[in-house]
């Protein structure tokens, strides 16, 4: 099998969203790159990271492959030695890569990985944004946060209560602006689960940070908008700020449809534009025969 390293590094000036920094200057840092990192994209060890985390994503560092030596693939990337070591010790974090004494580095078998891992969660979904990310990306957010929209209910306080109602607000006011509607609708669902007074859950909120902001990006195209979601989200408030567990639960598993919902009719509609794209393209070839001058 054929494997090619990488031998050019990334730009530093752009984000995992693909926005440049200027256009993401002021933003939330959720915003600009997705979540919470482990490592400075802009520091040279950081860029060589990610460049390998994201070939190994898509596959093209598959699982058992054994790497290159220190000094073969530092040579190949035109790095130091201590740069490519720091950049392997920020992936082995995250159950992509192992080293070990003599044997070497190698790719981690995919069990390994830490798919929460907010970088891990971001090289996914720009390596492979199909069906099975989206399927995984509800399925634990339909495990997480129904429970919690119950235990809010149960649990919180006026003072919670008036800080999700300001998270709603900003929903309100922000409209179909995507960036300030993604901002206000994580601030809502983190909230929601600081609410639990849990926290462990609490704290799983930066955990599926990046996995919120991915389900956003993914509906945000939806030519239906965002504003259609606020009475979905408006039922959830009411429920818990009613101290109802059982109808807070059953108002957030139908947000949680209406997101999944929202993103397959995005999706649905990007592979019937690919389908149409192909077959204008397909009656644009000309026809062998057709078309010449006649002699």
């Amino acid at each position: 099998m054929s494997v090619r390293y990488p031998h050019k590094l990334p730009s530093p000036q752009r984000s995992v969203s693909g926005r440049s920094g200027s256009a993401a200057k002021g933003a939330p840092a959720t915003e600009r790159d997705g979540g919470q990192r482990t490592y400075s994209k802009r520091s040279l060890h950081g860029r060589i990271a990610h460049r390998i985390g994201m070939q190994i994503l898509r596959g093209e560092l598959p699982a058992g492959l054994g790497l290159p030596s220190e000094d073969l693939w530092s040579a190949e990337l035109e790095v130091s030695r201590t740069a490519l070591r720091e950049a392997i010790k920020v992936l082995a974090a995250k159950g992509l890569i192992e080293s070990r004494p003599r044997t070497g580095a190698r790719v981690c078998a995919r069990e390994r990985w830490n798919f929460l891992d907010p970088d891990v969660l971001a090289w996914r979904l720009a390596a492979l944004p199909t069906e099975r990310y989206v399927r995984d990306l509800f399925d634990l957010r339909e495990v997480v946060e129904p429970s919690a929209a119950a235990l809010a209910a149960e649990r919180a306080g006026q003072a919670e209560v008036a800080r999700l109602e300001a998270a709603y607000a900003e929903m309100v006011a922000a409209g179909d602006d995507g960036d300030s509607w993604m901002a206000a609708d994580l601030r809502f669902h983190r909230t929601l689960l600081w609410m639990t007074g849990n926290e462990m859950l609490g704290s799983l909120g930066a955990l599926i940070e990046t996995a919120l902001i991915m389900s956003f990006r993914l509906s945000e195209d939806n030519p239906h908008g965002q504003r259609h979601s606020l009475p979905l989200h408006r039922a959830v408030l009411d429920e818990v700020r009613a101290g109802d567990p059982v109808r807070a639960r059953a108002a957030m598993r139908a947000l949680l449809a209406g997101a999944r919902n929202d993103v397959a009719s995005v999706m649905g509609i990007a592979r019937k534009g690919a389908r149409t794209a192909g077959a204008d393209s397909a009656k644009r070839r000309p026809t062998p025969g057709k078309g010449r001058a006649r002699s």
